[in-house]
């Protein structure tokens, strides 16, 4: 399938802004395929590490966008959302008719800066769901990408399923080739559809990892050195760059507090239970034992976290523009279904 959809793009040329562990895992990807990819990256010495092991990096932001717009290049926006204005400014004066995408973990707040400076024909937005704890140039590596999941937005479309150019047509096949290329599963989904349900599956967690490892090292020296499996998991993103976690769930406020609600009103009810005379956690065990029944089946997983091979996800075969293919990319978004583009 990646070697059709490398077809169809004639391997444009991709512009990676930001070297870090997504962006940074793109370059080596896509160049591990001999994709025509260069980025940018602020730090000199990470970009001297980056050309050191024979990539095409430069800490001259003008220079790259200006690149970016001799060679027709698709910008992809790999830096942290507080830089995201910039960047799109910096665009829009040195890369003027580049298509833009992202790889940023909150979708609504990009596409209102987006809209802001009218740029929406010449963006569709991305999310891979893949990453580490660490980030940097040195967290970058190949295969990051290969079965996850890549949130390719369709506002555009949605809006108006008949105005939208061909340009933007091409540009969402673009993006998704991109995702299909690096090993991921492209999902459709609008920014605030998107928003919500990584605030549940991503954000959340963030916050709970932050609490339970608060807890945890309340406990003292003794219960420390007895943490194992279940506290090494279950604080894992914890060990992620605060400012990072700031980024992603104080601009994705208002869904993470609705998910936040709702995991309070579990706690609470499990309290409660607990403190009762029969003292029990039967009820909160019990659903939350056949929610992750449910997660594993859908991700692809045995019993114990082990893969069987790949995801389980529905399939819908998509054709950019044909008729009806925003409706199918809404029902994809319905289904948490991979799409195929052809």
């Amino acid at each position: 399938m990646c070697a059709m959809l490398v077809g169809v793009m004639s391997m444009r040329p991709v512009c990676v802004i930001g070297l870090g562990l997504i962006g940074g895992s793109l370059l080596r990807d896509l160049h591990a395929k001999g994709w025509p990819v260069f980025g940018f990256n602020r730090s000199p010495s990470a970009v001297k590490q980056a050309c050191d092991e024979g990539f095409d990096a430069s800490s001259c932001l003008e220079d790259t966008l200006q690149r970016a717009e001799r060679e027709g290049a698709l910008i992809v926006l790999a830096t942290p959302m507080p830089a995201i204005p910039s960047m799109l400014d910096a665009v829009m004066e040195h890369a003027p008719s580049c298509g833009i995408t992202d790889v940023v973990s909150v979708k609504a707040e990009v596409y209102s800066l987006v809209c802001e400076r009218g740029l929406q024909d010449r963006y569709v937005g991305g999310h891979p769901m893949a990453g580490t704890a660490n980030s940097g140039w040195e967290a970058a590596h190949e295969g990051l990408f290969q079965g996850a999941a890549w949130v390719v937005t369709f506002d555009q479309a949605a809006e108006d399923p008949e105005g939208v150019s061909e340009q933007w047509v091409g540009l969402w096949r673009d993006v998704a080739t991109v995702a299909s290329a690096v090993g991921a599963e492209v999902i459709p989904a609008r920014v605030g559809v998107h928003d919500a349900a990584v605030a549940r599956i991503s954000h959340l967690p963030h916050v709970l990892a932050e609490a339970l490892a608060i807890v945890g090292d309340n406990g003292g020296a003794l219960a420390l050195s007895l943490a194992a499996g279940s506290f090494r998991d279950g604080t894992r993103v914890a060990g992620t760059v605060p400012s990072l976690v700031r980024a992603m769930c104080e601009t994705n406020n208002v869904a993470l507090l609705a998910a936040l609600d709702e995991t309070i009103d579990l706690l609470v009810d499990a309290r409660a239970n607990l403190a009762g005379e029969e003292s029990s956690v039967e009820e909160l065990v019990d659903a939350g034992y056949r929610s992750r029944v449910r997660y594993e089946a859908r991700a692809g997983e045995a019993r114990g976290g082990a893969s069987t091979g790949g995801s389980n996800r529905p399939v819908l075969r998509v054709k950019p523009g044909a008729p009806k293919w925003v409706s199918q990319l809404e029902q994809a978004e319905a289904l948490g279904a991979r799409v195929d583009v052809f």
